[in-house]
């Protein structure tokens, strides 16, 4: 009768802990689109609340990215990409830093997700003018 009571017992825990198990399993990434895409490298904080931006602005945000501010992508349609990594703790700020406030082109994987746009960087290289 015991057994019983211990088996029924075990097996109404195992079932009740599926649902947690179930909600830690790691999310399906989106698919995604390849693009390239051309934009200015920006400083995510001076750019969102003060707008400044371009060659006057290179050092601040070069010293804003080395205490961990993000870099970000703004295409010329105003469309802000954060740059990200299929790896987990992968930062791109590194990759962006040579770059800042300055063209570049990247080629990579663009994903939206909740109104955020994201590429996972395969490229990136000074954009030449045209």
């Amino acid at each position: 009768m015991i057994k019983r009571i211990l088996g029924a017992a075990i097996i109404l825990v195992l079932l009740s802990a599926m649902p947690l198990v179930a909600q830690q399993a790691p999310a399906q990434q989106p698919q995604g689109d390849k693009m390239t895409l051309t934009g200015q490298v920006i400083d995510v904080n001076c750019y969102s609340t003060h707008m400044q931006q371009g060659a006057q602005h290179k050092a601040c945000a070069k010293a804003c990215a080395n205490k961990g501010v993000s870099l970000a992508i703004l295409a010329s349609d105003g469309t802000i990409y954060m740059p990200v990594s299929a790896k987990p703790a992968d930062p791109q700020t590194p990759r962006l830093l040579p770059f800042v406030e300055e063209k570049v082109k990247i080629t990579g994987t663009h994903r939206m997700q909740s109104g955020l746009h994201t590429i996972e960087v395969e490229t990136i290289e000074a954009a030449t003018a045209s």
